[in-house]
């Protein structure tokens, strides 16, 4: 919601199909609407439909849905030296990262709840136990931590702003899977992806592609030196509740590379691909292309 209001213009959030203003910038001859959805909803969606023309997804599903699509060098998520948390309930002291490792391939080892089985938070922690646990169960973003304090989980995979809020709830960090990724790899951890329908170019003429990049470039740039403006707006999309842990969270997810991935960007998604392809979890890709602006 951040990056994407100048295109969109300001919807409802009780009712995003309502665009309480219009763009504030010019989108050429293309219209953008937003469809605010739950990533694993949209991964799914772009696997079995792939009807959105641009669309958010997990760098894990883009494997299973890049003849469709084709990724964007800007509008990405990357954790640098963070990531989705690892938790437990508070006080549970069984879980380090070298038992849950050694007990998640096991048939009576630990519950971990997931916000999907496309996405890049599970893919990322499949790898780092080295196999996919046995018992994983997928369940909606914002339901993950309840279900690890209810006690239906042993353990969670906690995405969005549940990672700043995860202690307020009653749950310990086992492992931040952006900080093991790192010292892994020593490159950001690939989350979230912008990706375009490679079919635009055939649909509306060649450049299509490139065309709608550079808008969706434009965006970003505009929300960015409109900061204060930008944050009040999606602040009625997200339960924080002070200033500060809406800015961090913020930060954490639009930086340096949401504005352009880079080559940093790109190795970092190479790696994240090989390593579930190694895994069995997706199938390889042959290489890693990004759209870029007309500028970039």
């Amino acid at each position: 919601m951040f990056m994407w209001w100048p295109i969109t213009g300001k919807v409802d959030p009780r009712d995003p199909s309502r665009v309480l203003t219009p763009p504030a910038i010019d989108t050429g001859r293309f219209v953008f609407r937003s469809l605010p959805e739950d990533i694993q909803n949209l991964n799914r969606r772009a696997i079995d439909r792939a009807d959105l023309d641009i669309t958010a997804m997990s760098f894990a599903c883009f494997a299973q849905a890049h003849e469709k699509y084709v990724l964007t060098s800007c509008g990405s998520s990357f954790g640098d030296g963070f990531g989705p948390k690892l938790v437990c309930r508070a006080g549970d002291e069984r879980w380090t990262t070298a038992s849950v490792r050694d007990a998640a391939q096991s048939p009576d080892g630990p519950v971990i709840c997931v916000p999907g089985l496309q996405t890049s938070a599970y893919m990322t922690l499949s790898i780092m136990l080295g196999g996919r646990p046995l018992r994983p169960i997928a369940r909606a973003f914002d339901t993950i931590a309840s279900s690890v304090v209810s006690g239906e989980a042993d353990l969670g995979v906690l995405i969005h702003e549940a990672q700043i809020t995860f202690a307020q709830q009653g749950l310990r960090l086992v492992q931040d899977l952006g900080v093991w990724w790192q010292a892994e790899t020593g490159l950001p951890l690939p989350l979230g992806a912008n990706a375009i329908r490679r079919d635009l170019d055939a649909r509306f003429g060649i450049g299509s592609v490139r065309e709608v990049t550079t808008t969706l470039r434009r965006s970003i740039d505009f929300a960015l030196a409109h900061r204060a403006e930008s944050l009040e707006y999606a602040r009625g999309f997200s339960p924080l509740k002070s200033d500060a842990e809406l800015e961090k969270y913020v930060a954490m997810y639009v930086n340096s590379l949401t504005v352009d991935a880079g080559q940093r960007g790109r190795e970092a998604i190479r790696r994240l691909l090989a390593g579930g392809a190694k895994l069995g979890m997706i199938p390889a890709v042959p290489a890693v292309e990004l759209s870029a602006p007309a500028n970039g």
